[in-house]
C-alpha cells in the first residue's frame, strides 16, 4: 500500500475532499469518485462544482452528485453514535435524508468499484467530524464485504471528531500503516481549479504536511493481525494553517 495504481480508486464525499485528505494517491491513482454534488441549502453551489470536476487534471472521475443531505457536523460532539449508516444525528429531518443517501451511496457506488482492489477514503471518524465523511466511509466498509477490495485512509482528525475517535480507538481496524509523503504540488493545483470556480471549501490558510499516514484495513475474510489506533499520531487539522493559528503541533497522540 499504496500498490498497483491501476486498481486504485479514491472515493470522497465533496469535491476539494480528494485534494485534502489523501493528497499522497489522488495523482496517481486509477478512479476518483466523488459522492456528493448540490450543497444542502446552497443548490446554486452544484454548478460551481460540477464545472471544478469537469476541469480536473484527474484520469478518470466519477461525479455521482447526489444532493447533500445537510448532515455536516448535526452530531453530539462528546457522545457520538456511530450507527450502520453513518453516525447519529440530532435532527430528525435531517436524519431521514441522511439514511436515505446511504442506501444511494451503495447502489452508486458498487458499479464504479467493481474490479478495484484499493479504495481509499475517509477515515472511520470523517477527518474533521464531516457526518457525511462517516457516511461514506460507513459505505465504502459495506461494499468491502461484496467486492472484497483493501480500504486505505489517512490519519487527520479534528477537535469535533477527537471524541469520536477516542471511542473508536480500543477497536482492532487496520493491518498495516505507512508514512507517506504528501503531495503538495497536485493538492495545490486541485486547489487553483477549485478557487477558480468558486468551490473551494477548506481554509485558504491550510498548509499540507510534508507526510501522512495511510492506514490499510483487508476484507474481513482476510487473514491476519489487525491493530487498534490507540498509541497512534494523528494530525490535527487545527494545526494545519499557515497563520491564527497554529498555536499547537498537529501532530496529536491518540490515547
Amino acid at each position: 500500500m499504496p500498490g498497483d495504481r491501476e486498481s486504485e480508486a479514491v472515493v470522497v464525499a465533496h469535491p476539494d475532499d480528494e485534494a485534502l485528505w489523501l493528497s499522497s494517491v489522488v495523482g496517481s491513482a486509477r478512479r476518483t469518485i466523488f459522492c456528493f454534488g448540490a450543497p444542502f441549502g446552497r443548490p446554486e453551489k452544484a454548478t460551481a462544482r460540477s464545472r471544478a470536476i469537469a476541469a480536473l487534471p484527474l484520469p478518470d472521475i466519477v461525479d455521482l452528485a447526489i444532493p447533500e443531505s445537510g448532515a455536516r457536523t448535526d452530531f453530539d460532539w462528546m457522545r457520538p453514535e456511530p450507527t450502520p449508516n453513518g453516525i447519529a444525528l440530532l435532527d430528525a429531518a435531517t436524519t431521514r435524508r441522511y439514511d436515505a443517501n446511504f442506501a444511494t451511496l451503495v447502489e452508486s457506488l458498487r458499479a464504479p468499484l467493481a474490479g478495484i482492489t484499493q479504495v481509499f477514503t475517509h477515515n472511520p471518524w470523517g477527518e474533521y467530524g464531516h457526518a457525511e465523511h462517516i457516511q461514506v466511509h460507513r459505505a465504502v466498509i459495506l461494499l468491502q464485504r461484496e467486492l472484497g477490495f483493501t480500504i486505505g485512509f489517512s490519519n487527520y482528525v479534528g477537535e469535533a471528531s477527537w471524541p469520536l475517535a477516542r471511542q473508536l480507538a480500543a477497536q482492532p481496524c487496520w493491518s498495516e500503516r505507512r508514512s507517506v509523503p504528501t503531495d503538495r504540488f497536485t493538492a495545490r493545483r486541485l486547489r487553483r481549479v477549485y478557487r477558480r470556480h468558486g468551490a473551494w471549501t477548506w481554509s485558504i490558510a491550510h498548509r499540507w504536511p510534508d507526510r501522512e499516514t495511510l492506514y490499510s484495513q483487508p476484507p474481513p475474510d482476510r487473514g491476519g493481525p489487525r491493530h487498534p489506533f490507540s498509541g497512534e499520531t494523528l494530525l490535527d487539522v487545527t494545526g494545519l494553517r499557515w497563520w491564527s493559528p497554529p498555536w499547537h503541533s498537529a501532530r496529536r497522540p491518540l490515547r
